[in-house]
């Protein structure tokens, strides 16, 4: 490969001044540039010279990552990167958190460049430490993988460090900077070659361009080649030059109109050479302006003549992220417009996206569209792969079907826009990867509430087209009645509309139904007047739990609409069954409140009580995205009443242990005024929804299946049960019928398959 064009981006960058004689230098070099236009600005360690001329003062010099934090927070876009630097006195497993921490501060803009250290005489040494450093850091951004980080090496020790955080984006970790011997250089190259994502060149010549270039294809060549040996493609590694600005024709403020000579020399070292980062070292802003005059023209030569050549431009995925890839994804066929936002196993972003709320996963990959058109490109791209297919709104997923192990994600997160569409009809669109929180906070300035569950992070698009058993449900019902309209991408990428005028049938199915009939992209829902709330935080002692749920009902059911009250229990503890209850009164009057709430408070002993008008965002705020490694069992039941005998029932699976999480909802009140029939949300007739959560299907199992004949439906969301029998507990007789038709004639190749599909049969879980 060495004499040819790489194909990688362009980047024309500058080195920064880090004199301690004037320490505002390199920030107002780096603003200068990012106006200018060019791609990064580099922070070389005091004690290197790179190679290039006018080597710098380690003695008089800032510290090198000092100023990269400096610049990173005074720029915005242009990235930003170190050169050669140091490990002595730097502990590579605090500068991997230094190096991922100010890559998310900055938005994944930085590319740390390391060298060996100078500790010691020993070149040989100096390497292995390197060798031994990247591990650590690569070791602790694999926030994928389990447990915590061990590496005893022989200048290195990390026993048990946590890992984390992984960096913001796929930064390149570049290795060179120092020449020394040819023996050192060599060496450096060998190490590059195996673990680097990015090479300074050493060579440089300030005799001439020709000098230079020559230079730079016999280095070119060597790295080529260790890289081979390496069983490594070339062009896994970007290589960048560091250029003196008088050694160039920049230098110097005479220097404001360069000739046609440098900008053929530079893109020679691109398109002859290889090198595809050039960075200008020792201007000042005279040269740099001259500098980015010549940037324009040297990215036009090399854009004009990689289009005449046909040369593919991009970066050729490390050996070590295509050995963590899948079997049966075509990972080189991922739509373009997707490449960018798509996540795999050897990703930094890996570990924030693989698992969901509550459960882990392994998926072979994630694609993360922006709009609808990326959707159906990811639709088409993973229907014609042969693994598994799960679809992630907000990524709370208790039931785990939004994640998946070796098959693909498709994840709406980023498609999270809230919109208000009509203030006079309270008519609002909100696409499916926000979450309820963020949906809230949008709502309140307007005086207006949208009912969803009882947690901010869930994602919209999973709730919305299920169900939503939220702290509204009693006086607005269900999230997904009131849903006016919606567009969905079919199974076979048709984008359609649906409402009551259109599509009427699929509008229905969607109702309730959606994962099994396509994607939504949007929703448009009619919302609710709901201004500032009573909210309560009750807990009793519930150790009579038989009579406590018993009283606990009937008081609920008496309630006036306006009020909804969710309970959670646990296992004794201390010989103590305590019940806590969250209930909302949608009122801001204090007398009205406490009259709501004083029934609830007569039931059992109080133990605690907390009771607050607070507007409704509160109630559901935005938590922090979390992901889990767990594995949760759940059952979910719906029922009318909480009568003696399921009160009995129940109280014995809480004392059992085998739920240390078991919740009754509120689910009836204004959820009863719609028809049965109106969407494939079918179970109308219930003011409750049951469910237990816990970690062995077993011992849940064994109580939970004897209690069956209490309840009248499951609710989607919370059922875990892999048993084909639950499908009909989910929909019920005349609903499932009518989603098989459906079924048929929208996807009759069952492709949203992942969440209890209603085809018959059901096409093979894969």
């Amino acid at each position: 490969m060495s004499g040819a064009d790489l194909g990688h981006p362009l980047q024309l960058g500058v080195e920064l001044p880090v004199s301690a004689a004037d320490p505002g230098a390199a920030v107002r070099l780096a603003r200068r540039a990012e106006e200018l236009g060019l791609d990064l600005v580099v922070v070389a360690d005091a004690a290197d010279d790179g190679g290039a001329t006018g080597a710098i003062d380690g003695g008089g010099a800032l510290e090198a990552w000092t100023v990269l934090a400096a610049v990173a927070g005074a720029t915005e876009q242009v990235e930003v990167a170190t050169r050669g630097l140091r490990l002595d006195g730097r502990p590579p497993a605090v500068l991997a958190r230094a190096v991922a921490s100010l890559d998310h501060l900055a938005g994944g803009r930085v590319t740390p460049g390391l060298a060996a250290g100078t500790d010691g005489d020993d070149p040989d040494d100096a390497l292995d430490a390197l060798a031994e450093a990247v591990d650590v850091l690569r070791g602790m951004w694999a926030e994928a993988e389990p447990g915590p980080l061990v590496l005893e090496g022989r200048h290195h020790r990390v026993l048990g460090a946590p890992r984390g955080p992984s960096p913001a984006h796929n930064l390149a970790l570049w290795l060179g900077g120092t020449l020394g011997s040819a023996d050192a250089a060599a060496g450096a190259r060998t190490l590059a070659a195996r673990v680097a994502d990015g090479w300074w060149l050493g060579a440089h010549d300030p005799d001439g361009a020709g000098a230079r270039l020559d230079a730079v294809l016999r280095e070119q060549a060597a790295l080529d080649a260790a890289l081979t040996a390496a069983g490594r493609d070339p062009r896994e590694v970007r290589r960048g030059l560091v250029l003196d600005a008088g050694s160039t024709g920049l230098g110097g403020r005479e220097a404001a109109a360069p000739g046609v000579a440098v900008v053929d020399d530079l893109a020679a070292l691109v398109l002859d050479a290889g090198v595809g980062t050039l960075v200008l070292s020792g201007a000042d802003e005279p040269a740099l302006l001259s500098f980015a005059v010549v940037a324009a023209a040297v990215r036009d030569r090399v854009a004009a003549a990689r289009a005449a050549r046909g040369t593919r431009v991009g970066t050729v995925r490390s050996a070590a992220v295509r050995a963590a890839r899948a079997p049966g994804i075509d990972y080189d066929a991922i739509p373009g417009a997707l490449v960018g936002t798509a996540v795999e196993p050897g990703d930094a972003g890996y570990a924030a996206v693989r698992s969901t709320y509550l459960r882990g996963g392994r998926p072979g990959l994630v694609l993360r569209p922006g709009d609808t058109a990326e959707v159906v490109d990811a639709l088409a791209y993973a229907r014609a792969q042969d693994v598994p297919l799960a679809i992630r709104s907000g990524g709370h997923g208790i039931s785990g079907r939004s994640t998946n192990d070796g098959g693909i994600v498709l994840d709406l997160s980023r498609m999270a826009a809230i919109e208000v569409l009509d203030v006079a009809t309270r008519r609002v669109r909100i696409q499916p990867g926000a979450r309820w929180g963020e949906v809230a906070a949008a709502l309140h300035p307007y005086g207006w509430a949208l009912t969803s569950g009882d947690y901010g992070g869930v994602g919209v698009g999973g709730l919305a087209t299920a169900g939503g058993i939220g702290f509204l449900v009693r006086e607005h019902g269900l999230t997904l009645d009131h849903l006016r309209a919606a567009e969905v991408v079919l199974a076979d990428g048709s984008v359609v509309r649906v409402s009551a005028d259109e599509n009427a049938d699929l509008f229905w199915g969607v109702r309730g139904a959606g994962a099994n009939l396509g994607i939504v992209t949007s929703f448009e829902f009619e919302v609710d007047e709901v201004g500032d709330v009573g909210f309560a935080q009750l807990v009793f002692d519930a150790s009579d739990t038989e009579q406590f749920l018993v009283d606990y009902g009937a008081t609920l059911e008496a309630a006036p609409r306006d009020t909804t009250a969710f309970l959670i229990m646990g296992p004794p503890r201390g010989g103590i069954v305590a019940a806590q209850v969250m209930a909302m009164v949608d009122s801001d009057d204090p007398e009205t409140i406490i009259e709501r709430l004083n029934p609830f408070a007569r039931i059992a002993p109080l133990l605690q009580q907390q009771v607050q008008v607070v507007p409704y965002p509160a109630v559901v705020s935005v938590p922090q995205r979390h992901t889990s490694e767990g594995e949760p069992v759940t059952r979910s039941g719906m029922a009318e009443h909480l009568t003696p005998e399921l009160a009995a029932d129940a109280a014995r699976l809480v004392r059992s242990g085998a739920t240390p999480f078991f919740q009754i909802r509120a689910a009836g009140g204004a959820v009863h005024d719609v028809p049965a029939d109106a969407t494939a949300y079918a179970h109308r007739s219930a003011n409750f929804s049951i469910v237990a959560m816990g970690s062995s299907r077993r011992r849940i199992d064994a109580i939970w299946d004897a209690m069956a004949h209490h309840f009248h439906g499951t609710y989607l969301s919370f059922e875990t049960d892999p048993r084909p029998e639950r499908l009909a507990d989910v929909y019920p007789g005349p609903t499932l019928e009518r989603l098989r038709e459906l079924k048929r004639r929208y996807d009759p190749e069952d492709v949203f398959r992942h969440n209890y599909s209603v085809a018959e049969p059901p096409a093979v879980v894969l």
